[in-house]
Order: structure tokens, then C-alpha cells, then sequence
């Protein structure tokens, strides 16, 4: 007991440390007093880095080092106009979430030559690795009657927590601490465990057996991350399922694998090298996405900078191998096709998306979509006139791209876009439906008319001819994220606000049935369906 507490100390003072040390990467602005600068500099790690990078050279985002706002001539007020109002491309105007001093302090803040943050080896990460129930000390079966194959994990952002919510009665079944600016939940194969990943790069194992689910495990993998998943294969090669988990870092740039079940870290793997195109040395090349394979026992694992698709067989860690495959730069956001054959992913700065075949472990197409595509994991389905198909939204235009993903059975729309569909504009993110389902929903949370990021757009899939239904589910905060019950007839949708609500509306009538409150609703953004996602259904 006295083990666990002082490692839960330690796992605490390492977070605290980490904002420390990211706040000791800037130079002092002769400008500011020394609480001003780090003030900036929290804001600019908490709003920013995620899509223009510690080292703040782009991605999703567009470069925007000291170096280059003097090439474009940019003073101080222009800088804080493009923070305040936003830009058509999709970044969000911060006026009225940050204050007028804090939008001056950042805008100061990119004046100044980011220097290099530090690095972290595995003794370092081992260090805050905290079991705090341990496999043999664990539930053999659920300790409550709840449906928790039909819970929902529900990320409060700003809170540095994820509320587990009871899918059939909306009841809030706990809150469970986890790391800050959670991004993503994932289900162990099994669906037992939620893990979580925060911007600060904690990782937390959630037990939902649990009669109020809380941590099990928990490990600070690196200072900066976005993505997580586990081993999800059972077959001929072995069975690994809930056995391994893997966590891709934003800085350093790196992934690491860890023990499924106890959170224990086994390797870790640099991911810096070359740019596939110009062949340059890239210092920070992060792991934007994985996704867990169901054929074969690997992950697949995007590497943002360099271009590149990695796909990593864990089957053997002493002797791991990876694939690479030269894709494009600037991979985001991606998901399977139905079968879970082709794995699809936004390289959104590109304006493309790009398909690898997991099976023969090739790229199988690049193709051009529309102006910044944000697919989330996509969305699959059956259309009357061209078979199987996954489509996209776009962050820079009001566009969702429809393209054929069924090479055997339709080889004449594969990697093609059949179809493009009118939205209220840009600043769309996740777009969702499910086999149950005959709708297709798509968001606009950075838009930057406050409307149009209020509201929410449903397409008939058997009339895509015809307009959408759109209104308006909020007159607050952002309105991002869906995702489906368990039965495919429901549909939850968040208001991502400091006062948050999340929506439930009946798929067929499009009705609303349900709006959770509450004031543990801070900030709700991914909402994650455990049937839905331990079987990757979107």
C-alpha cells in the first residue's frame, strides 16, 4: 500500500514537473515579468502545440517559429488578430476563450526562438509507472449489473478527467483522474479497460468492472502525446489480445510499448529520421495516429513529419520488425474501411488521403480529397449507387469527400471520390455512422461563426442527392464529436463549453432524447462507446 501511494506521489510530482520543464524550454522575453512568460508559455503548450508543434515548425497547423513571422512581416498586432479571430483554414479564434492579456502574452511568445525541450529515456518513464491494483487483486467478474459494454467515456478536457456514463439509464457511474487535455479513449480488445492518453502524456488504465470504475495503472510515457492503442489480435500467430499497449508521443518523438494489463513499459522507439520526399533530417516527427490490426499482430502507426506508415509486428519485442511505407507528410487522422483490410489516413496539410493494403503491407493509393480533410476514424457505409464507401470532412472548406473503399467487389470506384456533399462550411472535425444506421452525421466545431460551430448536419445515405437537415443543437461552446450506443439507435453529440452538456438524439426521428448536465460537464469533447470501439465500428 505504502509502495503504491509513493509511486502515486511520484506519477503526480512527474506531471508537475513536466509542465516545469516545458515551461524552462523559452527563453525569458525581456517584455515579460517571469509569471507573464509562463503563463504564455502554458497556454501556448495547452491551445497550440497539438497542431503546430513544441518546436512550433507545423503540421496540421502552419509553421510558425520566430524565424518565420518575420518572414512574413507579421508585428505584434497581426499575431494577436490571427489569435484572436482565427484563420479560414480552420484554426479557431481564441477571442473570448482566452483573455486579452493572454492572446498579448502568446503573441509575444511566438516572437521569441523556441529552443529544444528534453528528452526522456525509459528508466525515466519506468520511474512514474504506478500499479495501483494489481492483476491478481483485480475483479474476476463485474461488480455491478450495468450494461458496460453500452458505457461511454466521456473526456473533460480542461478538467484533466473522463466521466464514465451508463449508456441505457444517462446515469454518471464515476470520474475518474487522468492526465490534462485527454484526446483519445481506447477499449482493451475485451472492453474491460478504457486507456486513456493526455496532452501531458499520462497514461491511465481504467477498469470499468469496477462498481465505481477508476485507475488501475497508471504511467507518464512522455511530456507531449495524442494517441494509444492495444493489441487486438487472436489467430494462428498467437493470441495477444489486452496483452500489450502502445503509446505514440508528440516530444520526444517517440512510441513506446507497454504491458497491456499492468501498464508496465517494455520498449521504446525513436521515430525520428528523414522526410520521405526531400530526404531532410526531421528532429520532431510525431506519432499523430495508431490503429490496432484484427488480422495480424501489429499496430499501425503514422509518423506526422517524415511521411511515413509504419506498420510494427509486436509478436516478437526482442526482435521487432517494422515497415515502412513512404506515404505523404503530415499523416493526421484515420481508420479502417469496413473489413478492416485497408487502413485509411488524412494527410491533411496535403489536401490527401492515403490508403496502405495491411495485408500485402503496401501503399494502395494517394488521392486528393479537398482542402485539409479531418476524417477522425472515417466513417463507413453502403451506398445504393457505388457500393462500399468511407468518407471525410474537411477543416478548410465545407465539404464531406465520399470515395469508393471495396477493390474486390467495386474496382471501379476504389480510391476514387464519388461523391461530394455540401456542409454549413468549414471547420468540420468528426464525421460518424454505424451499420445500424441509414444517417450520416457530420460536425463543424471550428468554424468561425459561432452558428454554424453550434450546429450539426444529418445526410439521408439512400438520398445523398438531397439537402441535409442542419440545425443548431447549441447557443454555446463548440459542438464536436459523435458517437453512436451500443444498438446503433442513438446518437451523442457534445457541447464542448466550461458548462458542458452532452446531447442524445434517436438516429431515425432525429429527436432529441436526452441532455446530460451537470457541473462536472467541464469542457466534454471524445465520447468513446466501448462496444463501438473495442470492435472499431464507425
Amino acid at each position: 500500500m505504502k509502495n503504491n501511494i509513493y509511486k502515486l506521489i511520484l506519477l503526480t510530482i512527474t506531471s508537475i514537473l513536466s509542465v516545469i520543464l516545458i515551461s524552462d524550454f523559452y527563453p525569458v522575453m525581456a517584455v515579460h515579468v517571469p509569471y507573464e512568460l509562463e503563463v504564455a508559455k502554458q497556454i501556448y503548450f495547452d491551445r497550440c502545440a497539438g497542431c503546430h508543434g513544441i518546436l512550433r515548425k507545423g503540421a496540421t497547423g502552419p509553421d510558425i517559429t520566430d524565424k518565420r513571422m518575420k518572414e512574413k512581416n507579421y508585428n505584434l498586432d497581426a499575431i494577436k488578430a490571427f489569435i484572436a479571430n482565427g484563420t479560414p483554414g480552420g484554426m479557431p479564434g481564441w477571442k473570448g476563450i482566452l483573455s486579452d492579456n493572454d492572446i498579448h502574452e502568446v503573441a509575444e511568445f511566438l516572437q521569441v526562438e523556441p529552443p529544444t525541450p528534453p528528452e526522456m529515456s525509459l528508466n525515466d518513464i519506468k520511474q512514474t509507472w504506478n500499479l495501483i491494483v494489481p492483476v491478481e487483486q483485480r475483479l474476476k467478474k463485474p461488480e455491478h449489473n450495468r450494461n458496460w459494454q453500452n458505457f461511454f467515456g466521456v473526456i473533460l478536457r480542461d478538467a484533466g478527467k473522463v466521466a464514465i456514463i451508463d449508456g441505457d439509464t444517462k446515469e454518471l457511474v464515476s470520474i475518474v483522474d487522468t492526465g490534462f487535455a485527454v484526446h483519445i479513449l481506447r477499449s482493451s480488445a475485451s472492453g474491460r479497460y478504457f486507456y486513456s492518453i493526455g496532452r501531458d502524456g499520462v497514461t491511465t488504465l481504467i477498469d470499468l468492472w469496477m462498481k465505481k470504475p477508476d485507475r488501475v495503472a497508471a504511467i507518464k510515457t512522455c511530456h507531449d502525446a495524442r494517441s494509444i492503442d492495444v493489441s487486438k489480435y487472436s489467430g494462428t500467430k498467437g493470441n495477444f489480445k489486452d496483452k500489450l499497449a502502445v503509446v505514440g508521443c508528440y516530444w520526444p518523438p517517440h512510441f513506446i510499448v507497454l504491458d497491456g494489463n499492468t501498464l508496465e513499459p517494455k520498449k521504446i522507439v525513436g521515430t525520428r529520421s528523414y522526410t520521405y520526399d526531400t530526404n531532410e533530417y526531421h528532429p520532431e516527427p510525431r506519432v499523430a495516429s495508431i490503429v490496432a490490426s484484427h488480422h495480424d499482430p501489429e499496430w499501425i502507426i503514422n509518423i506526422k513529419e517524415t511521411g511515413q506508415i509504419w506498420i510494427v509486428d509486436y509478436s516478437d519485442l526482442k526482435n521487432l520488425s517494422i515497415t515502412q511505407i513512404e506515404a505523404e507528410r503530415f499523416l493526421h487522422d484515420g481508420g479502417w474501411d469496413a473489413t478492416k483490410r485497408y487502413f485509411m489516413v488524412a494527410a491533411n496539410m496535403r489536401n490527401k488521403m492515403v490508403v496502405v493494403d495491411t495485408e500485402t503491407k503496401k501503399l494502395a493509393s494517394i488521392f486528393e480529397t479537398g482542402n485539409k480533410p479531418h476524417p477522425g476514424r472515417g466513417a463507413n457505409w453502403v451506398d445504393p449507387q457505388y457500393g462500399p464507401v468511407t468518407a471525410t470532412p474537411h477543416l478548410g472548406e465545407g465539404v464531406i469527400a465520399v470515395w469508393g473503399s471495396d477493390p474486390q467487389g467495386h474496382p471501379e470506384n476504389a480510391w476514387k471520390v464519388v461523391r461530394k456533399l455540401e456542409t454549413l462550411g468549414g471547420g468540420s472535425l468528426f464525421i460518424k455512422t454505424n451499420p445500424n444506421s441509414r444517417h450520416l452525421w457530420v460536425d463543424h466545431p471550428l468554424n468561425s461563426d459561432d452558428k454554424i460551430r453550434q450546429s450539426i448536419c444529418v445526410y439521408d445515405i439512400d438520398k445523398l442527392d438531397d439537402k441535409p437537415k442542419c440545425w443548431q443543437a447549441s447557443d454555446r461552446g463548440r459542438v464536436v464529436h459523435f458517437d453512436y450506443n451500443k444498438d446503433g439507435d442513438e446518437v451523442w453529440v457534445a457541447v464542448w463549453d466550461k458548462n458542458g452538456e452532452l446531447v442524445v438524439f434517436d438516429d431515425k426521428t432525429l429527436k432529441e432524447k436526452k441532455r446530460i448536465k451537470g457541473d462536472w460537464l467541464v469542457t466534454p469533447t471524445g465520447h468513446f462507446n466501448v462496444h463501438n470501439t473495442m470492435n472499431d465500428i464507425y
